[in-house]
């Protein structure tokens, strides 16, 4: 099949938006990393979070595309942990359009594989942006993971992390390793989700419940009744989903279990409660998780509001990637500027392995010297 031209329109837009994004409005804020990393953090949260409202508005305003929340919702600015189904490889990018309505975008991060953050454009957004990469590899993760949760713990900036622990999508192939593995561990096999690796997702819990960082754990499901767009190969041929479910069920960390191997089981517990909800919701009438089709919990914005941040989102972006070509085809200044900025980007990258450690780096230097004029402080007063 050829590649559409909704489909091609879609992925350039959201490239060209990251890339010029990266440079033109993350690029300025670079230096700020070196004097304060909090407000940094604090800056590109909210600068990425603008970006994150285009999808929604493509997806949405221009594919028509329908989207369906039902359960417990969200309390708006809480601080959580994410866990949801991995039916495909987008299902990241689809979550945001439940997260405009019922919550903040700028406090998504997203735990996802590393080699993720080599790519221009996407992969500066999502470093200065901090997200978490993992190389699916826990003897090394574990350590790296650590650090991240207790950076955000220290600078106390809420955050809402989203987890797979399926640890992948939702495949033919995948599904024969889950079943694998169900029946090496006697455990059910499942047909609408795998079975998920709950060592990451206690840590977690267990490091930001530590750190007094996590007010509950959002467990979200997720469905596609009519179609399934598995890849971003999928969007390119301009096979959007028609309909996109959501299902919320919030669980306050204080009704979390204590024990690590309580709350691997609780996790696992989910994860069976989610295959039961999916046979019935793909074998129902209509298809839908509540058949009513009412969350319990009202937004914390109105259809009105998500409907202009939605036009707004488009009408900004679309300006501003021409604005970019428009400034590079006529002006020498903006041309060294763009030059200079990629540059920064990949010398960073090959250098440091990221600008979300580069941070890390720059917090732990001015921890120590905050610690360092305490301990002078502290000995002046005992002379």
């Amino acid at each position: 099949m050829a590649v559409s031209v909704r489909g091609l329109y879609f992925v350039l837009t959201l490239f060209l938006a990251s890339f010029f994004g990266s440079v033109f409005m993350l690029g300025p804020v670079l230096p700020l990393m070196l004097l304060s990393p909090a407000w940094y953090r604090w800056i590109t949260d909210r600068i990425v979070a603008t970006w994150l409202t285009l999808p929604v508005s493509l997806l949405e305003l221009v594919f028509g595309v329908k989207v369906v929340i039902t359960g417990d919702a969200f309390v708006p600015g809480e601080r959580s942990v994410i866990i949801m189904n991995h039916r495909t490889r987008l299902d990241w990018m689809f979550l945001w359009c439940c997260l405009l309505r019922y919550s903040y975008l700028r406090l998504e991060k997203i735990c996802l594989k590393a080699a993720l953050k080599a790519v221009p454009g996407f992969g500066w957004a999502m470093q200065v942006a901090c997200f978490v990469f993992i190389h699916r590899r826990w003897e090394k993760d574990k350590e790296h993971l650590g650090n991240m949760l207790d950076y955000f713990c220290d600078i106390r900036e809420p955050l809402q992390l989203l987890l797979f622990p399926e640890g992948t999508d939702l495949t033919e192939n995948t599904r024969v390793r889950s079943d694998e593995f169900a029946v090496q561990h006697h455990l059910p096999k499942y047909q609408h989700v795998l079975h998920p690796r709950t060592t990451g997702f206690t840590f977690i819990v267990e490091r930001l419940r530590k750190g007094d960082n996590l007010d509950a754990v959002h467990d979200i499901t997720v469905a596609y009744p009519k179609n399934i767009p598995q890849t971003e190969r999928h969007l390119m041929l301009g096979l959007f989903p028609r309909e996109i479910h959501f299902h919320v069920r919030r669980y306050p960390v204080a009704t979390l279990p204590a024990a690590s191997a309580e709350l691997e089981s609780w996790c696992r517990e989910r994860w069976a409660e989610k295959e039961s909800r999916l046979q019935d919701f793909y074998s129902g009438q209509p298809r839908a998780f509540d058949r009513e089709g009412a969350a319990r919990v009202p937004p914390c914005k109105s259809e009105l509001r998500v409907a202009l941040i939605k036009a707004v989102s488009l009408l900004y972006w679309t300006g501003f990637i021409a604005l970019c070509f428009a400034g590079l085809w006529l002006w020498a200044p903006v041309r060294l500027y763009f030059l200079v900025v990629v540059g920064v980007y990949v010398a960073q990258q090959k250098m440091a392995g990221g600008l979300e450690l580069v941070e890390l780096a720059c917090h732990r230097y001015w921890t120590s010297v905050a610690a360092s004029g305490d301990d002078k402080m502290a000995d002046g007063k005992t002379q």
